[in-house]
């Protein structure tokens, strides 16, 4: 993984000095609530429902054992002993003190880590394929240049007040695990029928309350302009996008306001005016960024070991992990472990700091000290060999962290909800608990297959309800939660916005209503059906029909449900 250099370390180092002292004014009356606000959320503070977050950056998702261990440390020492993994890759601390947070700043800065530009209007942590490198369907691998992204537009004089956030995604693999489809800009990283790898590049897309796909602005770029044109399109948004209403001011506003070709014609031009440097500079630092990520060096003899199989025939509980949670890797001999955060009676992405110490310490031990955050809220162990599993297994068990769910209904994505922010209008984590235990047989879940459901306490999206197969909002109707619901969504190469099901739900009824859909796919579904494929073959009506008969004899049998859209 990448190493700092003295520039690097000393750019955090002065960030950590600059801020402690932002605090000290700020205790002291020196600067205002409104100033203090634009200085803390550029080294990842906010203010939350209950106290303050701090959002620390990890960078693509990747983690070394030695900082894994910090952020345990981090958790145990100056929040209430866990952490929250998100979906952008990133981890949340949700009690820190103001007092505490420029040592935690500090601390971090030890580990080469850091919370610049984890919010603020600024391009926030770039994202990538959790896989990346270890996935036999991918072209390149595309962490280089998610490193060469992250260091051009740290603190950036020209991007740091932009009209408002900015989020860049990564993959260099023929499958989308990146989601690039739903970001502010989406570079794949592709092949030429020319042989040459470049980028395809997609622009404007995003959640939240106008959610919209993104749009396919070039289909193939050199690679080695990659950031004169991300400037070009960062230029133009920087000149033209909204700063009057923070609800449309996203780049995907102005796409649409202008009109693809009208937007594409104005970055060209741009583009042309600044790309006259830039490839000689980019392909020298990007060589030189490229070396840190060699692959680890696998042991030759790893695909000769036969202990798999007598350990499946041993331990079915043991088989079924492997198949569910332990993808193949492209080196013979060795696999990658998702280490899924998603047991029952745990919120999802939660992991505490003993947990996070023991992980650290079977990276360290099983896969070359090294960790990754994925977009689904879990961390995955990247080399392992496959002769290493049942014991890898085993110490995952103790730890509670082996849960054998990854791909499955309950291994959903879902926000902090009222529990935690200030802007949710309803539960995220308790509707999540009603879900595991409604769907709590590993058989059930087998038979199900690949259901994606993803659940936000409110409009902003951070659960990225609107791609799940099955996607869940919260919302407030006179005080109290209610749901609604939205089938079709995708997040992957056939990315869609889901269709509304219908009138919210209440609370208390919402698992019984996510299994009456799921029952239509079972009886519907033909042969290799996903839900998503059974959905779009079928339409919304047989799913709508069966979830509100559904819901009209349970609420016949609860209490009168007042009408909620």
């Amino acid at each position: 993984m990448y190493q700092y250099d003295t520039l690097d370390q000393r750019l955090i180092d002065e960030r950590v000095s600059e801020f402690r002292e932002q605090v000290r004014r700020f205790k002291a009356g020196e600067l205002s609530e409104e100033a203090f606000q634009q200085l803390r959320l550029r080294n990842g503070l906010y203010l939350q429902r209950h106290a303050y977050m701090l959002r620390v950056a990890i960078p693509y998702g990747l983690l070394s054992a030695e900082q894994l261990r910090m952020l345990a440390h981090l958790a145990r020492a100056h929040d209430r002993g866990f952490g929250h993994f998100t979906t952008r890759q990133n981890i949340q601390f949700n009690w820190p003190k103001l007092d505490d947070v420029p040592l935690m700043l500090e601390k971090l800065a030890r580990v080469q880590m850091h919370a610049i530009q984890t919010s603020g209007n600024v391009v926030r942590n770039v994202t990538s394929d959790q896989l990346a490198g270890v996935a036999g369907d991918e072209v390149e691998d595309p962490r280089s240049w998610c490193e060469l992204l992250r260091q051009w537009s740290t603190l950036h004089p020209e991007f740091s007040w932009l009209p408002r956030k900015f989020k860049i995604a990564v993959t260099g693999a023929a499958s989308d695990r990146a989601a690039i489809q739903l970001h502010d800009i989406g570079l794949r990283l592709r092949r030429s029928d020319a042989g040459d790898i470049g980028f395809q590049v997609f622009v404007g897309g995003g959640l939240g309350r106008m959610p919209v796909i993104g749009k396919l602005l070039r289909d193939f770029l050199p690679r080695e302009q990659i950031l004169t044109y991300v400037e070009a399109i960062l230029r133009v948004y920087n000149r033209h996008g909204r700063r009057d209403n923070p609800r449309r001011a996203r780049i995907k506003v102005l796409v649409n306001t202008l009109g693809l070709e009208a937007f594409r014609e104005q970055v060209e031009a741009e583009w042309h005016r600044a790309r006259a440097n830039g490839m000689q500079q980019v392909q020298a630092e990007w060589q030189r960024i490229q070396q840190h990520f060699a692959p680890p060096a696998s042991d030759s003899d790893a695909a000769e070991d036969t202990s798999l199989a007598q350990w499946f025939a041993a331990d079915t509980r043991f088989a079924n992990w492997v198949n569910t949670n332990c993808p193949a890797h492209k080196t013979p001999g060795y696999r990658i472990v998702v280490v899924s955060l998603k047991a029952p009676g745990v919120a999802p992405g939660d992991i505490t700091a003993d947990q996070m110490d023991a992980l650290a310490d079977l990276a360290a031990r099983y896969s070359f000290g090294e960790i990754r955050a994925t977009h689904d809220q879990n961390l995955v162990l990247a080399h392992v060999r496959q002769a290493d599993l049942f014991p890898l297994w085993r110490a995952l068990e103790k730890q509670k962290l082996a849960t054998a769910n990854i791909g499955t209904l309950t291994d959903l994505i879902c926000c902090p909800g009222i529990d935690y922010c200030r802007l949710a209008n309803a539960g995220s984590i308790d509707i999540a608990a009603q879900i595991n235990a409604r769907f709590d047989d590993a058989a059930q879940l087998r038979e199900l297959g690949d259901v994606q459901l993803k659940i936000s306490g409110c409009m902003n999206a951070c659960g990225h309800h609107h791609v799940g197969h099955v996607g869940i909002l919260g919302v407030e109707k006179n005080g109290a939660e209610w749901y609604q619901l939205t089938l079709g969504g995708s997040a992957a190469d056939d990315a869609s916005l889901g269709d509304r099901l219908g009138p919210a739900v209440p609370k208390e009824q919402v698992a019984e209503v996510v299994a009456a859909v799921l029952d239509v796919y079972l009886e519907s579904r033909q042969e290799g059906e996903r839900f998503l494929d059974t959905y779009r073959r079928l339409g919304i009506e047989p799913f709508k029909e069966r979830a509100y008969a559904h819901h009209s004899q349970a609420a016949d049998h609860s209490r009168p449900v007042a009408a909620c859209g």
